[in-house]
């Protein structure tokens, strides 16, 4: 009966620092998310070119909208294939949807 508490034991503090390691991950992404929506929000309002601006804060978008798949929305635990292949696959139809439109408007 003691070896089974033990075992309880480990268990939970295994638990426990998988947990805190996760918090941490989060903590951190989040931080990163908001400096870059600051980023985006001093180019606009410092009057950069949009040339520069516009490119930028699309790639910001786009790694923040990666660190909410896989941080937060956890993509990248096991079980979640099917549902990342899907998100995976209309993001990939996007792509090209954008890029058969754009084609067409400036053909």
């Amino acid at each position: 009966m003691a070896d089974n508490t033990n075992s309880t034991n480990e268990k939970q503090q295994f638990y426990r620092k998988k947990h805190k390691e996760e918090m941490k991950h989060h903590v951190l992404t989040f931080a990163m998310m908001i400096a870059f929506t600051l980023i985006a929000f001093g180019l606009v309002i410092a009057g950069v070119s949009p040339m520069f601006t516009i490119p930028v804060i699309l790639i910001l978008a786009a790694v923040q909208v990666l660190f909410q798949l896989y941080y937060f929305m956890h993509m990248n635990q096991e079980g979640h294939e099917m549902p990342a292949l899907m998100i995976y696959s209309g993001i990939f139809a996007a792509i090209l949807t954008v890029l058969a439109l754009s084609t067409i408007v400036w053909w």
